[in-house]
């Protein structure tokens, strides 16, 4: 059956599924982090500095990993980065008194590089299968691509609390080492080696995009995403833990059902910025949004810090948050795509998430220290501050004639 279809559809799946696989053992990873460091008796900045070398060499590897694979082709990107993840949860699976935060650190930078060279090479690939003149069709590719991902890393965050309870921590990183290796056999056998490569050899001095609108969008997206992480990285795992009383199952499960409700509403982003009336999203429905979820934050935010209802107002509105939230993600995932070049997309695409990595790096830092100094509402009010920083900028993003 897979024989008959075109080309073009037989590879986005293959790289679909890659990112799946890697997607599902990345979430699961990071749950494994923060709940098995916290039962050790490690500090919530502690545990936020374990994923600092994550989020850093996410910075180095969008930026770098863009021009890599302009000049080799996204086919060895992809595959770099599942070999990488591979090393990377096999050095965690040592006995547990050589797990020292250093050791542990280089394990998560191994990770936060083949995450992103992953991620990269995903995003970029759409762009070389899909037309320029079919803009609604590479929006609803990339929608589906980047809400099946986080679905699955919310299933991910689900099966990492799991499997920490059933088969212990060493155990769960060999299970997903292993699968793992068989994805990346699959891939060196059956992903094109042309994908992606530009036709004229990319400087190293080109990294840095030249296009306003790019830079721009970078800039929003930054802001966004540490105004995720702030609060989402470290401060709200241990917070449901330490102040619900929650187990390592209800934290996993939750915050699953959060990133996997997000995927979803990420999936049917399309549908609701206006897909099925023929309108193509433009800066100003990413500025609209932006708005919304600053509006949103700045509710919780008040809400956490007066202590009213605060199990009811995280719970239900931290799942508004997501949705809002997802919706935001989507579009500037599908604005990226759109506004990068065609040939060498992936300078473009790892310029842009060069400065998600930041964000989440700025984020992560921020989650375990504001955590640590003030509690979960400061954290959600420096949420509110970077979503408005993200609204204000967004005011450039270009619009449809």
């Amino acid at each position: 059956m897979l024989s008959t279809l075109d080309k073009s559809v037989r590879q986005y799946m293959l790289v679909t599924f890659n990112y799946w696989n890697f997607t599902l053992t990345d979430g699961a990873l990071r749950m494994l982090v923060v709940l098995y460091f916290y039962d050790l008796g490690y500090s919530s900045l502690a545990i936020a500095s374990l994923f600092l070398f994550y989020e850093f060499f996410g910075v180095v590897t969008n930026l770098v990993g863009g021009w890599l694979g302009a000049r080799l082709g996204l086919n060895r990107t992809m595959n770099v980065g599942l070999a990488m993840q591979i090393f990377a949860l096999a050095m965690l699976a040592v006995p547990s008194v050589w797990l020292t935060i250093p050791w542990v650190m280089a394990a998560q930078a191994l990770s936060g590089i083949a995450k992103d060279l992953n991620k990269m090479s995903a995003k970029s690939a759409i762009k070389t299968l899909v037309p320029d003149e079919r803009q609604g069709a590479l929006y609803k590719w990339v929608a589906i691509l980047t809400g099946s991902k986080n679905a699955l890393k919310g299933a991910g965050f689900f099966l990492g609390g799991v499997l920490l309870s059933t088969l212990g921590f060493q155990g769960s990183v060999l299970a997903m080492a292993a699968v793992l290796f068989f994805v990346l056999v699959g891939s060196l056998v059956w992903l094109e080696s042309d994908m992606g490569k530009a036709k004229s050899k990319p400087k190293f001095k080109h990294l840095f995009s030249k296009s306003e609108s790019i830079n721009v969008l970078s800039a929003a997206r930054m802001f966004l995403f540490g105004a995720r992480d702030v609060w989402f990285v470290v401060a709200l795992p241990i917070y449901l833990g330490s102040v619900f009383g929650w187990n390592h199952s209800m934290v996993g499960g939750f915050l699953a059902l959060w990133v996997i409700a997000y995927g979803f509403v990420q999936g049917f982003a399309p549908r609701i910025t206006g897909k099925a009336q023929g309108k193509v999203p433009d800066g100003k429905a990413a500025l609209l949004w932006a708005i919304l979820l600053t509006v949103v934050t700045g509710a919780i935010a008040y809400g956490v810090q007066v202590g009213w209802q605060p199990e009811l107002v995280i719970v239900v509105g931290l799942l508004i948050f997501g949705a809002i939230f997802a919706v935001n993600s989507s579009l500037h995932s599908y604005l990226i795509v759109s506004y990068a070049k065609g040939d060498g997309v992936s300078m473009d695409v790892g310029f842009y998430y060069m400065a998600n990595a930041m964000g989440r790096l700025i984020g992560t830092v921020l989650s375990g220290w504001v955590f640590q100094m003030a509690g979960l509402a400061a954290c959600l009010w420096v949420s509110f501050a970077f979503l408005l920083l993200a609204s204000v900028i967004s005011i450039k993003l270009p619009r449809h004639a």
